[in-house]
């Protein structure tokens, strides 16, 4: 496995719309094993394709947190909302592509989300709490959209200046 580099925002290739997957090879398998890698060295608990700067349409998530919990890496291709709940919550959203920022972002509660693995067979399951709004935080990301683009554009406006002063200072080493 390898570490990926994470693109950080603004980088136009987080905002491009990603293809679906055709190939289930044992290339798409092993880029999923090192998102999973790069997510959880980060450590995150969701990360997109295009993180990476690939424009293909895998997530990879695992929301369970707990000081000595059992892994539950889900990996995803061609995830998609299929139902979600009328009932709505309110989690303090983060992202490794905008590292150390956090703002409220309000999604629906439970979503059901269909999805393929990487050996192309089909899945569907019903997210809630903190999986629901990871799944679809990532599914957001394959379609070119950010946590922050939820928020008001003042406060959007002041998180990508600290990132570009961030990239700038990440540059200069």
């Amino acid at each position: 496995m390898t570490l990926r580099k994470i693109l950080i925002h603004p980088d136009p290739r987080l905002k491009a719309k990603c293809t679906p997957v055709v190939d289930f090879t044992t290339d798409l398998a092993k880029l999923a094993d090192d998102m999973l890698e790069t997510m959880y060295h980060a450590p995150g608990v969701g990360l997109a394709a295009p993180q990476i700067g690939i424009t293909e349409r895998l997530i990879v998530l695992d929301c369970v947190k707990e000081e000595g919990g059992t892994p539950e890496p889900i990996i995803m291709v061609n995830p998609e909302v299929v139902w979600e709940s009328e009932e709505r919550n309110v989690y303090d959203e983060g992202c490794l592509s905008i590292p150390e920022q956090y703002a409220e972002v309000e999604r629906p509660a439970v979503v059901e989300v269909k999805w393929q693995g990487v050996d192309g067979k089909e899945r569907n399951e019903k997210f809630d709490e903190l999986w629901a709004t990871c799944v679809q935080h990532e599914i957001d990301h394959l379609d070119g959209t950010l946590f922050i683009d939820y928020l008001k554009p003042l406060k959007r406006q002041m998180i990508t200046r600290k990132m570009q002063k961030l990239k700038r200072e990440m540059a200069r080493g």
